[in-house]
């Protein structure tokens, strides 16, 4: 059994908004860096508002250690549910969400032929708006608390998104794209004013609420010169925004980007070259790297958004996990959606449980199904400097959570009332869940 958490006090605690406490299987990670799962079966969690009404961790363990010291507090006793902590997707494209299962021979025609065509809609605020609520409604629905989402090279794009969210008192990074060549009419933006719009829009969004910012290029291909090095520019001026992109994830993309950058040592030291790798800068999948590129990404505090779904449909490549461990530069989970295949952590999950079985330097890797569950909540939101703060239900934590129903359908009912132990119950999740055995989404602001 799990040890308890020892209760806390919240400091400067609101008035006006109660405390909450749930009782139900419980499951966090230790914050030791072993990425280990702790797990009551019969546990409580305990939720207080801060300053501003958010709700917070603070108490989660066994039930039987902790109930008396909140005996006078109104239990909501879900039995036979998990409570967990709310997913982190590193990498989406709320854009993307009606692309979704397109089919194409590989990453540039797919771009060509689906998402560029779809993304130019977006000049369209009201689409834009539209297309914002459902993404949002799909995140939730799947038990998806935290994402770091593109938007389109429309500015109106990231202001749907943001304003939706906000709505939805949900965490979420975005930023309008930024990609000024080699793109046609419709998505292609011009360079100066990119960087105008993208610096409006920070000072607009950028840590109002849970909100935050992301200077966005597409991918070094589709930005000019000027373009990349006014981003860098950009981040300069601002520390503590994120930085997103794409970088060596299909071969003929690799190439392409050695023609138009010959004197780059890399794919990955395009970005360095401008001033776009440092903490807080997250690129997506990061499949043909050597040793140097690992490196690169370590010393400069640069993570990855690993992508197995997307990279299998697309044929991109595998992730190399041993690679990232052995050199030791951090990672974690995204959909990717839409050339990722579902909106589910359960679907993204055992993509890369087949990524690790099939495609390493080392064949034959086993991540665990807590390993797993890690890259996609305390793992995640540890990549993108959020440790502490989401993805995880230890005392301080924002109260992010998802309700799971461990026999949401009758061959997951059988397989997980079977499981002897933690490995096998959340692996019948990865393998048989979907966004069926997300009972509910809980948000910590404005629940």
């Amino acid at each position: 059994m799990a040890p308890a958490a020892a209760p806390i006090t919240l400091p400067t605690m609101s008035t006006t908004t109660p405390m909450k406490a749930y009782r139900a299987a419980l499951l966090r990670f230790a914050t030791d860096g072993s990425r280990r799962a702790l797990y009551d079966a019969d546990g409580l969690l305990v939720t207080g508002p801060d300053a501003a009404g958010r709700q917070r961790i603070v108490a989660a363990g066994d039930w039987q250690s902790l109930a008396s010291d909140y005996a006078d507090l109104p239990v909501e006793h879900l039995p036979g549910r998990i409570l967990a902590p709310g997913f982190v997707d590193m990498h989406i494209h709320c854009p993307q969400t009606d692309v979704i299962g397109s089919p194409a021979e590989g990453l540039l025609p797919w771009l060509e032929n689906y998402t560029f065509p779809h993304e130019s809609r977006f000049v369209d605020p009201d689409y834009g708006a539209d297309i914002a609520s459902v993404f949002v409604d799909e995140l939730l629905r799947n038990g998806v608390t935290t994402a770091l989402a593109f938007s389109t090279s429309h500015p109106g794009s990231a202001d749907a998104l943001f304003a939706e969210a906000q709505r939805r008192g949900m965490r979420l990074i975005t930023g309008k794209v930024l990609q000024d060549r080699h793109s046609p009419d419709g998505v292609r933006d011009e360079t100066e004013q990119s960087l105008i719009d993208s610096e409006a829009l920070i000072r607009r969004w950028h840590g109002v609420d849970r909100l935050g910012y992301a200077i966005t290029p597409r991918f070094a291909p589709t930005s000019t010169d000027a373009q990349l090095r006014g981003a860098g520019e950009l981040a300069a001026r601002h520390p503590d925004v994120w930085i997103q992109s794409h970088v060596a994830e299909n071969k003929g993309e690799v190439a392409w980007v050695r023609e138009l950058f010959p004197e780059a040592r890399s794919y990955l030291s395009v970005y360095e070259g401008y001033g776009l790798m440092r903490e807080r800068a997250v690129y997506a999948h990061c499949i043909h790297f050597d040793d140097t590129d690992r490196v690169l990404m370590r010393d400069t505090g640069t993570v990855a958004a690993v992508s197995p779904t997307s990279n299998l449909f697309l044929g991109s490549g595998f992730f190399d996990y041993e690679g990232a461990d052995r050199i030791g530069f951090r990672y974690g989970l995204a959909s990717d959606v839409g050339g990722g295949t579902s909106f589910s952590p359960f679907h993204t999950m055992l993509a890369a449980y087949y990524v690790g079985r099939e495609g390493q330097t080392k064949p034959g890797l086993t991540l665990s199904p807590q390993n797993l569950w890690w890259q996609h909540t305390a793992g995640g939101a540890a990549a993108l400097g959020l440790d502490g703060v989401v993805g995880n239900l230890q005392p301080g934590c924002e109260a992010d959570f998802v309700v799971v129903d461990p026999a949401a359908t009758p061959l997951l009912a059988r397989k997980t009332r079977a499981a002897e132990n933690l490995d096998e119950l959340l692996f019948a999740l990865i393998v048989l869940g979907d966004d069926r055995a997300i009972v509910r989404s809980v948000i910590s602001q404005g629940n």
